[in-house]
């Protein structure tokens, strides 16, 4: 008998139910539970980037395909490659076309970095807590932009977020202010919670969803009055004909007024500079 109650005893330790909530990744990840891990999502960094004293923040978004030019030339060697051995191949031909599309975007890694280098450098003090560059922590522009504020010795933010396709942090993020998601819709809470500014490069779906939700927000005046700044005019004009959704009647011809242009890392810099009346708050040492 004694010998029961003790086995009974260690299948009761061992038990999931016996486990503090806390400490059990099975029950936290029951469908019930989305409400509290919605939740927690919130809440960590909230508290994390409250800690570390960032009051303020400049968004960039942009393509995870623009990488650096050496990576892109490389590509399209690859890519010509290829098609030499199957000429005739139209998968091949178009491999190659999309290839030589990208390298001609090089330029806009190099110019996140810049950009970010530039916000970093004037506006990181002591602790940099005002304007601190936050991307969607992946390849391509979103590291460029962390790039440039490690290059200048400033804290950078990375929200990442678990994906089909696993996708590793890039290694430029400051290691305390890079966070991974599983919801999209908090991500995106963060992006614009202390946004100062968005200047989103040339992208894809994913860029163009962040776009729109910003600049939905703005139009109906649910968030804080931000400058949105694409940058490099002729792709977006390509992507997007906002003209025609005033023209058709569809948005207002103020609603024109929610969007600026830059071709410059310091022509995006000064939009910013002139919207906030040049305010740019450094931390104060501690």
């Amino acid at each position: 008998m004694k010998g029961e109650a003790e086995a009974n005893l260690q299948k009761i330790l061992n038990s999931p139910s016996y486990r503090l909530a806390e400490h059990d990744p099975a029950f936290l990840e029951r469908p019930e539970l989305r409400p509290v891990r919605l939740q927690l999502e919130l809440l960590k960094p909230e508290l994390t980037l409250s800690e570390h004293c960032i009051r303020s923040t400049i968004v960039v978004f942009g393509s995870t395909q623009i990488v650096e030019e050496a990576e892109l030339h490389r590509r399209v060697e690859l890519a010509r490659l290829k098609l030499r051995r199957a000429p005739d191949d139209p998968r091949l031909q178009r491999e190659l076309q999309r290839a030589e599309r990208l390298e001609a975007k090089a330029r806009y890694y190099n110019a996140a970095r810049q950009f970010a280098n530039l916000v970093s450098t004037a506006c990181q003090g002591y602790d940099g807590c005002d304007y601190v560059v936050i991307t969607g922590g992946g390849p391509g522009i979103m590291e460029a932009a962390n790039r440039g504020a490690f290059d200048a010795g400033a804290k950078s933010i990375g929200l990442n977020i678990t994906l089909p396709a696993e996708q590793v942090p890039n290694p430029y993020i400051t290691p305390d202010l890079c966070f991974q998601f599983h919801y999209f819709a908090l991500r995106k809470m963060h992006f614009l919670l202390r946004a100062k500014a968005l200047v989103i490069f040339p992208g894809g779906f994913g860029t163009l969803d962040e776009l729109f939700d910003a600049l939905t927000l703005r139009q109906t005046r649910r968030m804080q009055e931000i400058p949105i700044i694409l940058f490099g005019r002729e792709y977006w004009d390509r992507v997007i004909n906002f003209e025609f959704l005033a023209d058709e009647g569809t948005i207002d011809d103020e609603d024109l007024d929610l969007i600026d242009y830059a071709e410059t890392p310091q022509e995006a810099w000064d939009i910013i500079q002139r919207f906030h009346q040049n305010r740019c708050d450094p931390c104060e040492p501690r």
